[in-house]
């Protein structure tokens, strides 16, 4: 070090230039009890004024007890002590999540910075490049985000932080998207052009049960009972991410379902149940299925979730529905399973939604069709009354 050095203006510290050109003020924070000696502690900064303010606000603190010392530990270290430690009353598949949002969304943009010196502008910078470069939605940034809060807010409690720079964040609006289930003569349309299609069953399966895509391409023989008319749901298939690799997977609640089916589903079942036998005999040891998966390819393979897709919207785009997405076969089912007169509370368990009150908010729209159909009824019995 080289330069003038000064008295800090309150007397608590000295404060010198740097050869380097930073200004520098040490402080005092007490005695070592094994040593002895002073503990003494830096704080830098671009100008003397800047350093010496710093210095007179640490100061006051010690003085009144409100001191904290900065944390050197960097963002990444905290959060794995974070997931290791301190979560340990989330459920399985939550905790997965949180691991996923810390790993591949949080890591990559701001793990190298320490912990003291996260601030809320480099948060946002973050929030906005994974809205805008990464293109993520608003909903999935509002999770990360609450990821990273509560481990800040569990890094404050321990002193390692004073404040949540997350406080001040803005996140992207979240504007509620509205279901585009097929209509009536859209999916009798449909219907017509998927026959003879490679993934004709898969489609017909899903649009009449209301099973996720990775559900679907998860579903196991041991899961389907031909006598009960039953399909068990009980796990996922499709690419791990931000990996290259396919592997079965929990459910998005981790709660396992039966559904119960219509009996041409099951006939579709049988269907396929024939098709993979024919292929067994005419593939001869080519033909592996070691998950004994419903839905493969030819030889016994697992189905891609992007392969499925991208021909579902190929089929679409022929109809002229270029807007439905493979998701919208599940809410066509969900809406014609309320249009049929099931209740609000069958739907969300065969949809394997986590309340009733979020399939309500879902299909808000159908429902209020539901009660003035309901309204109509009950005039019609009152008028048969008088």
């Amino acid at each position: 070090m080289s330069g003038k050095t000064t008295r800090g203006a309150s007397g608590g510290g000295t404060i010198r230039k740097r050869s380097d050109g930073r200004w520098e003020a040490r402080y005092t924070l007490g005695f070592d009890p094994k040593t002895g000696k002073q503990i003494q502690k830096s704080i830098y900064g671009k100008t003397q004024k800047e350093v010496r303010q710093k210095l007179s606000k640490v100061n006051t603190e010690i003085d009144e007890g409100t001191y904290a010392e900065p944390s050197k530990m960097k963002l990444a270290v905290w959060l794995d002590q974070w997931l290791r430690d301190y979560i340990g009353n989330v459920k399985g598949s939550t905790v997965k999540s949180y691991q996923d949002h810390v790993r591949i969304n949080i890591k990559p943009y701001l793990g190298e910075v320490p912990l003291s010196k996260l601030t809320t502008s480099m948060v946002q910078g973050m929030y906005n490049e994974l809205l805008r470069e990464k293109g993520l939605s608003p909903k999935t940034i509002k999770n990360v985000h609450g990821v990273l809060h509560l481990a800040l807010d569990q890094a404050m409690k321990m002193g390692y932080i004073k404040i949540n720079p997350l406080n001040a964040v803005m996140l992207p609006r979240i504007e509620k998207v509205w279901i585009k289930p097929l209509e009536d003569d859209a999916l009798l349309s449909f219907l017509k052009e998927i026959k003879g299609d490679p993934y004709e069953l898969v489609y017909y399966v899903t649009v009449f049960t209301g099973m996720r895509q990775g559900e679907i391409l998860g579903l196991t023989w041991d899961c389907v009972d031909f006598d009960r008319g039953t399909i068990l749901v009980n796990k996922q298939h499709g690419k791990l991410k931000g990996k290259n690799e396919y592997a079965f997977t929990s459910l998005k609640n981790d709660k396992p379902r039966v559904l119960n089916v219509a009996e041409a589903v099951m006939g579709a079942l049988k269907k396929q149940k024939a098709q993979q036998k024919r292929w067994a005999q005419q593939y001869g040891t080519a033909w592996y299925n070691p998950d004994n998966l419903v839905f493969t390819t030819e030889t016994g393979r697992y189905l891609c979730n992007q392969t499925v897709y991208l021909a579902f919207k190929k089929v679409v785009k022929r109809l002229g529905y270029d807007n439905v997405r493979f998701h919208d076969l599940r809410h066509t089912f969900a809406v014609n399973s309320l249009k049929a007169g099931d209740d609000i509370k069958t739907v969300q368990e065969n949809l394997g939604h986590h309340t009733a009150a979020f399939t309500l908010d879902t299909y808000a729209h159908v429902s209020s069709g539901m009660k003035r159909e309901s309204a109509k009824r009950m005039d019609s019995f009152i008028q048969s009354l008088v």
